[in-house]
């Protein structure tokens, strides 16, 4: 689809065009009686001097195209064309009485005379040529207005084109501002729009922001909006009432499954139900994120990062990987948010990692002012698949027990920190998943600013 302002400006011009030519046509036709008789009187004289030949002591006017023309619209039609004594007429038996005769001694130039009785008027046109003077008297022309038309364009020929040009001028002015303002009009209610929260779109458009024309559609946007906001609170809902329900039948199913006699059948479905309830507290942790918001107090991320370590101590051990604490910067290491999501997030990309590093030998949590990453160095991830796991129920390894959540999680708590989740991997170099908070931005001009001094 074409540009609206460029289709606007495009159709505003061939507008103005239009009523230009227009009025040219009405002025031309419009134009008062006697300049409308000196026009055709301009006319006739260009015809019969362009006709006429002056050879020694012979005077013809040759019977030219547009000569023929005139006579034949003209049935009245007389004229007499002079230089010296020489003279050439047609239609006298039409011809009344002139106020004077041959040779004509006046001036150069053109004029419209009345007749001695005043009831007609004729058109006398004296022209220089060389030393010859040549006049022209004209009495009943009916000149086609084609060349009238032309005639009057060909004299008036640079008149009209700075009429036209400033004509021009003034409709590109207007086009230009009439587009821009179409323009940031539009773009004004794309930025309000793009500045509502995809998660909680409930923030409206105001009316009262936007011009006129495009109130219909920004009503239609947010009555969409609205919509949208009332399927997702629909969908937070169900999913909080999901996992709340499902609850109490896998705690009364653990609690039957301590029954079975098989040793191997129970270990089964002992892990059946706990893959089960770590999905349920999954849903619950992320319902609960969607629908509340947090209070953010100050929290000590070397503090937590180090106990969320020491809780993975044995399950590392036991998997034969070492768990390790560094520190890119110096401290303190203080961030705004809520230490049980905090925690929780760290826990899920430890675990992550734990159980999806295949081959992994090392993992370091590394600490930085504002954020926080945890490396591995195992298989790492295939090209692209960083982006899948942030998705609800992607696992980077389908093989695993996880229920596919925990990044989602961890990507939920960060946007309620005004954080966000980096994942970064490199094939057969390991896989580094990074929490930066807002001060790690902060930190970053900080130490920016810092090195300009210096």
């Amino acid at each position: 689809m074409r540009s609206i302002a460029r289709t606007f400006a495009f159709s505003l011009g061939i507008a103005a065009t239009t009523i230009f030519l227009i009025m040219v046509a009405i002025f031309v036709s419009r134009y008062p009686l006697e300049e409308r008789e000196f026009r055709a009187c301009r006319v006739v004289a260009a015809v019969l001097d362009r006709a006429t030949d002056i050879n020694g002591q012979n005077l013809t006017v040759s019977p030219t195209p547009a000569l023929e023309e005139l006579k034949a619209d003209s049935p009245n039609l007389w004229y007499v064309v002079s230089v010296g004594d020489l003279v050439s007429e047609y239609g006298s038996e039409h011809r009344p009485a002139l106020p004077f005769a041959f040779p004509y001694r006046g001036p150069v130039g053109l004029s419209v005379f009345s007749t001695h009785d005043e009831k007609s008027t004729f058109c006398l046109a004296v022209a220089q040529r060389g030393s010859l003077r040549l006049t022209t008297m004209v009495g009943e022309p009916q000149v086609r207005f084609g060349r009238m038309a032309g005639n009057f364009l060909v004299n008036r020929i640079f008149s009209i084109i700075l009429v036209a040009l400033a004509f021009a001028a003034t409709v590109a002015i207007g086009s230009a501002l009439a587009a821009r303002f179409v323009t940031r009009g539009i773009e004004r209610v794309a930025l309000r729009a793009l500045a509502i929260d995809p998660a909680a779109p409930q923030g409206l458009i105001s009316l009262s922001e936007v011009p006129s024309e495009l109130k219909p559609l920004v009503e239609a946007l947010n009555r969409a909006f609205g919509e949208i906001d009332a399927y997702i609170r629909m969908q937070r809902r169900f999913l909080g009432n999901a996992a709340h329900q499902l609850r109490t039948p896998l705690t009364l199913l653990r609690a039957k499954i301590d029954d079975v006699p098989d040793p191997a059948l129970k270990a089964e479905l002992v892990r059946d139900v706990r893959r089960l309830t770590s999905l349920v507290s999954a849903m619950l942790d992320l319902a609960r994120l969607q629908n509340h918001a947090i209070e953010k107090r100050p929290i000590d991320l070397a503090a937590i990062t180090l106990d969320v370590l020491a809780d993975f101590g044995p399950s590392a051990l036991d998997a034969g990987i070492e768990l390790a604490l560094e520190r890119a910067d110096e401290g303190p290491f203080l961030v705004q948010g809520v230490d049980a999501a905090i925690r929780s997030a760290l826990a899920n990309l430890v675990g992550n990692a734990l159980i999806h590093a295949r081959g992994a030998r090392r993992i370091v949590a590394t600490l930085g002012r504002g954020s926080v990453a945890v490396d591995d160095d195992g298989a790492g991830l295939p090209d692209g698949a960083e982006h899948k796991l942030l998705e609800p129920f992607q696992t980077g390894n389908s093989a695993g027990d996880g229920a596919g959540l925990g990044l989602s999680i961890v990507r939920e708590i960060m946007a309620a920190h005004d954080g966000e989740l980096v994942i970064a991997s490199e094939p057969g170099r390991g896989t580094t998943m990074r929490l930066c908070f807002p001060e790690a931005a902060a930190a970053a001009r900080s130490r920016h600013l810092a090195l300009e001094a210096l």
